[in-house]
């Protein structure tokens, strides 16, 4: 079977008007398919150049002229969707440690007006360093560098100023890259006039991108590629839904000509706090909050969970009546209740993808830290419009606990274990909290409620974890203490089944 390439599938080529830090499905996905269908439009008519950071190869992308093929599938508002696009908006892919010369020449280029990057969430970390390696080490580094080769080759000029867009799954992404690249500035002595253009002429922009992107499992793969007729390494899953909510102004929405009318899935919006805050309590929460619960009882994937019968109503009840109301609303169309309701409909319909191979041990990754940004707020927020117990959260917050209880440390890597279809399977606790659970653990004599009671109250009670003392919730450490108990005496399938019938 032959290899995707341009012969076979040619496309037209484009200005080269974004450089993209990131060659990962989340990118390929979202902004590279939306510029891709505006390229279709005639919206656009720019092209991408990516930057890999890390290794020097480059072949999965030249080897197919850069080319790869998203693939949609899944149900949005009851239909099933469908759709195969080859994305050939990506010009070619620089490597930089050992093309770094040609990443800065293209700063020169003046047909350039956009940077979009998605490297981890410590990727904007900064770090102190000369940005005149060749190349720098950190992504901030980088950026400042090429930033300050386009300052040298285009004299200061406004027009030639830049929006930069990072997409990592940080609060405030904009502002952080901000910050990391002007204190570079300043160590680097980069000097005055650098520092004003920087100001006022390149725009970084927080934003919030939402769509589940996911490499397709061998047996999607043949499926797709005996469909199309041709070989893909670089072929892309993802789901119908997606959002790229972006701050900005009148000047980003001119820059971001692929925005339009036509592309309500892209927001430009002086303040996208409200789309953030949706995402985090209602998305991301809800996965926090039931996350452990799924894996305990033998589940591996989302979809798993909502096709099995109690699971998935626990899953539905929890986000509609425990987390849905909590949302701050702004009272506006598009922003209200029913936006929220509505956001939450359509997450129900994601979570039930079958096409979607999205692990729950995936989830998993610091799942101490997830529950306190996402769910804390939520249950105190909850508590303060019922004054009553939430009872779903108080299973998930049990299940969580259960979920993080080790029973063994192997070379630093503390390993939990779950009894599920008649076999027990270990697994990693990748949680920074892992070594603090495993020593609390340890007071726990699983045939006494009370000790049971006294570990939930003293976890709840920690303000290091919480940010709060959740113990003072009137009834919360007695709920989740009940849980618990159960779970360590009758398992999963019990607890949750009684727990759905009462």
């Amino acid at each position: 079977m032959p290899r995707l390439n341009r012969i076979s599938h040619p496309a037209p080529t484009h200005p080269e008007k974004i450089l993209q830090f990131g060659t990962g499905v989340l990118l390929r996905g979202l902004p590279d398919y939306l510029v891709q269908k505006a390229n279709e439009a005639g919206q656009f008519n720019g092209s991408i150049v990516v930057v890999k950071s890390t290794g020097s190869q480059t072949d999965e992308f030249t080897g197919q002229d850069n080319l790869y093929t998203v693939a949609v599938r899944g149900v949005q508002q009851g239909q099933n969707v469908a759709e195969t696009t080859v994305i050939s908006a990506i010009s070619r892919v620089l490597a930089a440690p050992t093309q770094w010369d040609e990443v800065l020449r293209l700063a020169r280029n003046p047909a350039l007006q956009i940077i979009i990057s998605n490297t981890t969430e410590v990727g904007l970390n900064y770090v102190e360093e000369s940005i005149f390696q060749r190349p720098p080490e950190s992504f901030p580094a980088k950026l400042t560098a090429f930033l300050y080769e386009r300052f040298r080759s285009v004299g200061g000029s406004k027009a030639k100023g830049l929006v930069v867009i990072p997409t990592e799954l940080v609060t405030d992404n904009g502002l952080k890259l901000r910050e990391a690249v002007e204190k570079l500035a300043t160590f680097n002595e980069l000097g005055k006039l650098f520092t004003k253009w920087l100001k006022f002429h390149v725009r970084f922009c927080n934003s919030l991108v939402d769509r589940i992107v996911t490499r397709p499992t061998d047996e999607a793969r043949q499926a797709l590629e005996a469909e199309t007729g041709y070989e893909d390494e670089l072929l892309t899953f993802t789901e119908p839904y997606h959002l790229w909510a972006i701050e900005g102004d009148d000047r980003v929405r001119q820059m971001l000509s692929f925005a339009s009318d036509a592309t309500p899935q892209i927001i430009i919006d002086e303040d996208i706090n409200f789309y953030k805050e949706r995402k985090l309590r209602v998305l991301n929460g809800t996965h926090t909050l039931t996350m452990p619960l799924g894996y305990l009882l033998g589940l591996e994937t989302v979809a798993d969970e909502m096709q099995h019968a109690d699971m998935s109503r626990f899953v539905e009840s929890l986000m509609l009546d425990e987390i849905v109301p909590t949302v701050p609303n702004y009272g506006t169309p598009g922003m209200d209740k029913a936006a929220i309701r509505q956001f939450a409909l359509d997450v129900l319909d994601r979570f039930r993808n079958p096409y979607l191979d999205h692990l729950l041990l995936n989830i998993s990754l610091q799942e101490t830290a997830k529950m306190q940004a996402r769910n804390v707020a939520t249950l105190q927020r909850y508590y303060d419009q019922f004054n009553a117990v939430p009872k779903h959260m108080a299973l998930g917050f049990a299940a969580y606990l259960l979920f993080m209880k080790a029973v063994r440390e192997e070379e630093g890597q503390f390993i939990g274990e779950v009894t599920a279809s008649g076999g027990v399977i270990s697994y990693p606790i990748r949680d920074e909290k892992a070594a603090y659970f495993y020593g609390d653990w340890q007071t726990v004599d699983v045939k006494e409620a009370s000790t049971v009671h006294t570990f939930v109250k003293s976890v709840l009670s920690d303000v290091t974890i919480w940010q709060a003392d959740l113990s003072t919730l009137p009834g919360f450490v007695d709920a989740v203490a009940e849980n618990l108990n159960q779970l360590l005496n009758e398992g999963a399938e019990a607890t949750l089944r009684q727990h759905m019938a009462a």
